[in-house]
């Protein structure tokens, strides 16, 4: 038999909606390298506890961010 994961886990709240945030502003640097994995990958919202719309938000300004060079593409 195989073995189920009954571990139901807490929706955790959005980080953004708790602190009332609208525009998420792609030069803040510090705050977007929280969203970011160790291989410059942009953390799904599964594990970053983010909504649908500030995951949209965020992944936007992660992209503008490494266009105007604030945050790298890759890590070596």
């Amino acid at each position: 038999m195989p073995k189920q994961n009954n571990v139901l886990t807490k929706p955790r709240d959005c980080h953004f909606c708790k602190s009332n945030v609208n525009h998420i502003d792609y030069k803040d640097t510090q705050t977007l390298r929280r969203f970011i994995s160790s291989y410059s990958k942009i953390v799904p919202r599964k594990r970053s506890g983010v909504c649908a719309k500030h995951q949209r938000k965020l992944a936007t300004a992660i992209k503008r961010a490494r266009i105007m060079a604030l945050l790298p593409f890759t890590t070596k």
